[in-house]
């Protein structure tokens, strides 16, 4: 990616600022779909990865009946690799916490 600076009048960019949110994009994000678009280029489709559980049944694996659970860890994992807290990973959740009685 690119990263270029331009100027839009006072009007243009309220606007565009509003339909961003209203999209719940950020500004850059709307500019590059309107160029996009302008191009006559389609917007990228996004892979979904649920569309591959289900596929296969080995009879061995439980993964279509805790999708939602893998997920979940898969993306809690990611959060606390980004925000640089990756030692808690194997701290039992919130979720998994009992209540202490």
């Amino acid at each position: 990616m690119v990263r270029t600076q331009i100027a839009l009048d006072s009007e243009d960019h309220r606007r565009a600022k509003r339909r961003a949110a209203e999209l719940n994009i950020s500004l850059a994000e709307y500019v590059r779909r309107a160029v996009r678009h302008d191009l006559g280029e389609q917007e990228r489709p996004k892979a979904d990865i649920s569309e591959i559980f289900g596929l296969f049944d080995s009879g061995v694996s439980d993964v279509s009946e805790n999708v939602d659970r893998y997920l979940g860890d898969a993306l809690w994992e990611e959060h606390l690799r980004k925000t640089g807290q990756l030692h808690r990973l194997h701290e039992p959740r919130a979720d998994e916490r009992g209540s202490g009685d």
